[in-house]
Formats: structure tokens, C-alpha cells, sequence
């Protein structure tokens, strides 16, 4: 069996169809920047990463999301550096309240904080405007609509297009939703991550949201490089998350074996399988995979080309529901720092 292309009556291969954020149109697979400066590794070498964003532009990505907080500032930087000519080319999305002091991380959704925050940005980035500006975390000390208000003000002075929300739940959705219509909310969403789908999904649908998934490969464990936990980085991320580690690492790798085996038939590769999954299971879902290789960046934006028959979504979304993934996707401190549905099963 092998996957379908999206073709018009005469066989001919067919544009992929944009999909919306806001009033704005973009290609249905975006790029996630965070990993050309940190995460899962040291950072990209700053020439390298240039000209990989450059080319990220070249191959037809239009919607670059980035964050205050990635790199401290420098993700930020290079977008700016990278891009500033090419900056009528994609959408550029951005997010505050996660942000840095001194070189520490700090979490503040103060209406004040968030506005110079997004001075920042603008300045970082070498942009009049930011087109999606999220917050990027709730802030339990300050009330949703007041940091929403702030963004309003932000929407109304021209500095930024739209506003969207980061890792939030359905209730706070609708609550920053009734002072300023959200353009989006942004939260993991992956074949072994499927939280949003308890309700936030159901969430953006009803309110006209675009719901913008990342880690949507799951942070590189539907990958064709099998990852191995004694290899990671001293600065991976992934050795904080349970299902990276034993005992949960080795208990999902049938799962593993199983998305391996649908790519298999259908002849493309892991990454693949795993984003045209996720752009069929929401319709108007725009998914931002992030990478540093250039054959991976390809392969990426590639999938939204990829149909998956019917029968193979129903397999699939039967073989990796939700209990039959191992471990919490989140320590405790992350959990917490998140205010996402759980499902019952899971622990408290």
C-alpha cells in the first residue's frame, strides 16, 4: 500500500491547499526555530543556521515560529539577521511571558512585562510587527484577561497582528477568547501526545482557532534515527521528560516498531507518517516541526503532500491511543507550569 498523493481528476499533482491562521494563509506544515539555538543540543553554528533559515524560505516555509525565551534572545537574533530582507515571505510568529533576566528564566504576564517584551522582540527580530504573538505559558498570578488586554493594546497599536495562547486549557481559552478574539493556540500535539483532544481541539473549532502543534514528531522519537537515551546531550531537554528515559523509553518501542512498519507500507518515512497524521486529524491544524537537517526540513514540508487512506488512519489512531503510551509526556515542574487537560488514566 502506498500513500496518496493529492491529485486533481486528470492524475495531475495538485498545490497544497493553505490553511488559515486568522486572516492570514500559510502552507500546512510550519518550521519550529527553537532547535537551531537550544534544546535537544548545543546550538547550530550561527553561519550554518543562516543559511538553513534562508533555505527553509527557499523551499517555500511560510509561517517561523520563535520565542523569547529560545536562546535567550538569540533565536530571536538570528531570525532577524537571517531574514529581514525576506520578511513579506512568511508569517512570523513569537511568544512572551517565558522570559529571561540576567541570564535566568523567568515567568511574568504583567501587562507591562508583556509590552516590553514585545519591544524586544521587535527589535531582536528587525521587524515593525510581529504577525502571531502568543503567550507562551498562563501565569497563575495574573489574571488571563489582563494579560490578554495588554495584547489587545499591542493588536491596536500596529505592533502585532494576532494574538495566541501556549499550552492553555479549553476553560482559559475561552476566557481570553471573550476580551480579544485568539488566532491560535499552540500546544503539543503528536501520535504519542494527545492530549489536546480531551478539548482544546474541540475548543478551537467552536471559536474559530487554529490549533498549531508542535513537537508534532515527538520531539524526534517518530524518527527513521532511532534515538538512544545514553546519547543525549548534557543539555537535552529530553532527559527531563519521562517517556525519554527507563523505564518508559523502552516500553513504547513497540509503538515505535509499529509507526515504522505503516511508513514502511506506505513509502515514506517516520517523520512523515507522523505529520500527515496530525494534519488529518485536524483539518485546520498547522503543525511546526522544528529541525537543523536540511534533508529533514525537506522531507517535512513535503508531508503535507501525503493522504493517508482512511483504514490506516483508523489503525493508527487505534494502535497509539492514548493508554497505550508509557509514562508522562512532562516532569512534575513542567506539568504544573501548564494548565493542559490530563486524561483520567493519568496520574495526578
Amino acid at each position: 500500500m502506498m500513500f496518496k498523493l493529492q491529485v486533481d481528476d486528470k492524475g495531475n499533482q495538485m498545490t497544497v491547499a493553505k490553511r488559515k491562521i486568522g486572516s492570514l494563509e500559510v502552507h500546512p506544515v510550519g518550521l519550529g526555530c527553537m532547535n537551531l539555538s537550544h534544546a535537544y543540543g548545543p546550538a547550530q553554528e550561527h553561519k550554518q543556521a543562516i543559511n538553513f533559515l534562508r533555505k527553509a524560505i527557499d523551499l517555500g516555509y511560510d509561517f517561523l515560529d520563535t520565542a523569547t525565551i529560545y536562546g535567550m534572545g538569540n533565536n530571536e537574533k538570528l531570525i532577524g539577521e537571517a531574514l529581514k530582507d525576506r520578511r513579506n515571505e512568511f508569517v512570523l510568529a513569537s511568544k512572551c511571558v517565558m522570559g529571561f533576566k540576567d541570564g535566568k528564566r523567568l515567568l511574568d504576564a504583567k501587562p507591562e512585562t508583556i509590552k516590553s517584551a514585545c519591544d524586544a522582540s521587535l527589535k531582536r527580530l528587525q521587524t515593525d510587527v510581529i504577525d502571531l504573538y502568543y503567550m507562551h505559558r498562563p501565569d497563575p498570578k495574573v489574571p488571563i484577561e489582563d494579560s490578554v488586554g495588554a495584547l489587545a493594546d499591542l493588536v491596536g497599536q500596529g505592533k502585532i497582528r494576532m494574538i495566541g495562547l501556549s499550552e492553555m486549557s479549553a476553560d482559559t481559552l475561552r476566557k481570553a477568547h471573550a476580551v480579544h478574539p485568539i488566532s491560535a493556540m499552540q500546544s503539543e500535539y503528536s501520535l504519542m501526545t494527545r492530549n489536546p483532544e480531551i478539548a482544546v481541539l474541540d475548543a478551537c473549532r467552536e471559536l474559530g482557532v487554529t490549533f498549531v502543534p508542535f513537537s508534532p514528531v515527538g520531539r524526534g522519537y517518530l524518527a527513521d534515527e532511532p534515538l538512544d537515551p545514553a546519547s543525549y546531550h548534557k543539555t537535552d531537554l529530553r532527559r527531563t521528560f519521562p517517556r525519554f528515559t527507563d523505564p518508559y523509553f523502552s516500553a513504547n518501542l513497540s509503538l515505535l516498531d509499529k509507526a515504522r512498519q505503516y511508513a514502511a507500507d506506505l513509502g515514506c518515512t517516520i517523520a512523515q507518517l507522523a505529520l500527515a497524521w496530525t494534519l488529518a486529524q485536524d483539518k485546520g491544524s498547522v503543525p511546526i516541526p522544528g529541525t537543523t537537517n536540511f534533508q529533514h526540513l525537506q522531507d517535512n514540508f513535503n508531508a503535507a503532500t501525503i493522504v493517508l487512506p482512511a483504514d490506516v488512519l483508523t489503525r493508527m489512531n487505534s494502535d497509539f491511543s492514548p493508554e497505550a503510551v508509557a509514562g508522562p509526556r512532562y516532569s512534575k515542574p513542567a506539568q504544573d507550569s501548564v494548565t493542559t487537560e490530563k486524561f483520567d488514566f493519568e496520574a495526578a
